[in-house]
């Protein structure tokens, strides 16, 4: 007959005796199991003893999460959390500096445990923790695990980071300004000051008085890529928290070639492999650079703005130059004329009046704004491909206004334009760090292989739809370009 479903069958481990087997009862209060256990190994005080699983975690058993005990489990009776934290929380005090760099790294392993960490930091030991910092008496190793210890103990969420003095931020971003620091104590300095600016708006204004881009960029340019994840991380949390008008600011800093060209050279073609955190980082920074463009893809455009409608002129002048006519020459009928006969040409949908086109959002006026992009950086190509459309029959012109509308909607949808970044993606495009204009490239490559692919369906107006739903296997061989 199987054993009754409450009991399960464990060993349990206590240092220099053979380890004990037994059934527990999950139905009998914890205390009273520890005090069985205590007493048959002859020990008194069974209050100041717990039970942990005897793996790498080391655990604490505890009411909460004792069913997850399995039958054939190994524990190990141990001192309780808090009599583990008292002991430790007067150790890391030691004068002795090899018992307290062995304190500090029991510290850091044990604090991963949340029953711990809570004990520890009812005994104030983050405060401690904290002075030990600002007081820069310890280096290396002792400071290396004191901050791992740190950082153990507020991933857990007890305490809020609203708390920290601006003489401890202030010293963890000394760690991260200096050029030369330990690989450890700059890790966790990183790591903090990420977690900082993403938990607190506060300290964002704190650690940005701090910390620059400029700073970060020499950590950017080692072979560490565990330091390399943690730069970019604090990069992209200050993009994240930052206001509006400093964004923009950033976004200006990021954009110039040598930052990308340290990503690119240092950390994408690295020799080492691209581990999924670094791929995330990438993503996350990709993201909240083309999340800029959001106000441009959610703006319409207004028929009467004259600066607006000049940017639609500038699109005729620069594709029919050849043909234009000074505005004073010929009637108004004519020129109304030839400008709706141009606009057609162009591929608007509205001949008489293309700005109605822009009316639409997504993708508003950032489709305009591609759409200029591409007529002066890339005007030849431009040229050929409004000329080339004109002159076929109406049937199989692939309008280039139309489809630069829906092509750049479609890249807003692809690359989350106006989205938060996923926690669980890792897709970020190597272009992004090649060019300083990296969506409006990303247009310009797609409309030219969406138009070649366009002809070679020998599609129609008729089409239109069904060469759209290619569009994403176009975006993908733009982005292997």
């Amino acid at each position: 007959m199987p054993p009754p479903a409450d009991i399960v069958k464990v060993a349990i481990e206590w240092p220099g005796a053979f380890p004990k087997l037994m059934e527990i009862d999950q139905k009998k209060p914890l205390s009273a199991i520890i005090k069985e256990v205590c007493e048959g190994w002859s020990l008194g005080s069974h209050e100041t003893y717990a039970l942990q699983i005897a793996d790498a975690t080391n655990f604490y058993i505890t009411e909460k999460n004792r069913n997850d005990i399995k039958n054939g489990s190994i524990l190990r009776l141990t001192t309780s959390p808090y009599q583990t934290a008292l002991q430790l929380h007067e150790r890391i005090q030691s004068s002795s500096m090899d018992a307290k760099l062995e304190s500090l790294k029991d510290l850091a392993n044990a604090s991963r445990d949340i029953t711990f960490a809570q004990e520890f930091i009812n005994l104030d030991g983050i405060s401690l923790l904290t002075q030990m910092v600002e007081s820069g008496t310890d280096f290396g190793d002792l400071l290396s695990f004191t901050l791992t210890a740190f950082v153990e103990l507020m991933d857990h969420g007890i305490v809020s980071w609203d708390t920290f003095s601006v003489a401890f931020i202030k010293k963890i971003a000394s760690f991260v300004n200096k050029t030369a620091m330990d690989t450890a104590v700059l890790q966790r300095s990183l790591a903090i000051l990420e977690s900082m600016v993403l938990n607190s708006q506060d300290l964002y204004h704190k650690v940005a008085q701090e910390i620059t881009i400029g700073q970060l960029i020499p950590h950017l340019q080692g072979t560490d890529q565990d330091i390399q994840t943690y730069t970019i991380a604090v990069i992209n949390a200050l993009f994240l928290k930052a206001p509006e008008e400093k964004r923009q600011e950033m976004a200006h800093i990021l954009a110039q070639k040598q930052l990308r060209s340290i990503i690119l050279t240092n950390v994408i073609r690295s020799p080492t492999p691209i581990n999924d955190e670094m791929a995330h980082q990438l993503y996350v920074l990709q993201v909240l650079n083309f999340n800029l463009l959001e106000d441009r893809m959610m703006t319409k455009m207004d028929p009467q703005d004259q600066a607006q409608r000049d940017i639609i002129f500038e699109l005729r002048r620069i594709a029919f130059d050849v043909e234009s006519e000074p505005n004073n020459g010929g009637s108004i009928e004519k020129r109304k004329s030839m400008y709706t006969r141009d606009y057609k040409k162009l591929g608007f949908i509205n001949h008489v009046n293309p700005a109605v086109d822009f009316t639409q959002i997504p993708p508003g006026m950032l489709a305009l704004d591609n759409m200029l992009y591409f007529a002066k950086h890339h005007q030849d190509a431009y040229i050929r491909i409004v000329l080339e459309n004109s002159s076929r029959e109406d049937k199989h012109e692939c309008p280039f206004g139309r489809s630069s509308i829906e092509l750049t909607k479609m890249l807003c949808e692809i690359l989350k334009v106006g989205e938060l970044p996923s926690e669980n993606c890792h897709d970020f495009h190597p272009m992004f760090f090649t060019h300083d204009r990296s969506f409006e490239e990303f247009f310009c490559i797609c409309i030219q292989l969406l138009n070649k692919t366009w002809k070679e369906m020998r599609a129609t107006s008729e089409d239109f739809n069904k060469v759209g739903r290619v569009a994403p296997l176009v975006f993908q061989a733009c982005v292997s370009c």
